[in-house]
């Protein structure tokens, strides 16, 4: 009896490309199920140090929501490494900005701070509008269940 160990070879050709529309999904719940899908949890085969994961594409970005009181306090905080340099950023005025910086903020911090995490972090494109430009991947739909 022996347990099947994934190696290395061929792990590029063998990802998948998907395609998740954000609107009216929370941001976190979305986030947490794309993390999964980039990390290779989802797959049977998952090794932890080695990227298993799949492409992932969000589209309609800009459709996300914040539950709760979130919209209205959540702050987006980042030093410019000068004296005085904290800038914040609140939640709405980044949604009018940059609605899928969001999502790869929520998705990488859910991540591995690692060199496979950053790896796993370039496998995820987000856009804000329901169009992209991965027509040539053939992505498959899917439907990320948010309670």
């Amino acid at each position: 009896m022996s347990t099947y160990f994934p190696s290395g070879k061929g792990l590029a050709e063998s990802k998948k490309w998907f395609v998740v529309d954000a609107s009216g999904k929370t941001v976190g719940r979305l986030a947490t199920e794309v993390a999964r899908i980039l990390s290779g949890k989802n797959n049977p085969a998952y090794t932890p140090f080695m990227d298993m994961g799949d492409h992932v594409i969000v589209v309609n970005a800009r459709k996300a929501v914040f539950k709760g009181s979130k919209n209205d306090q959540k702050m987006y905080r980042h030093h410019t490494l000068y004296p005085g340099g904290l800038r914040e950023v609140a939640v709405k005025d980044m949604f009018e900005q940059k609605p899928e910086r969001i999502i790869e903020l929520a998705v990488r911090g859910m991540l591995p701070k690692t060199k496979l995490g950053k790896a796993m972090a370039k496998k995820l494109k987000v856009y804000a509008d329901a169009d992209h430009r991965h027509t040539a991947q053939k992505p498959e739909a899917i439907t990320i269940e948010t309670k």
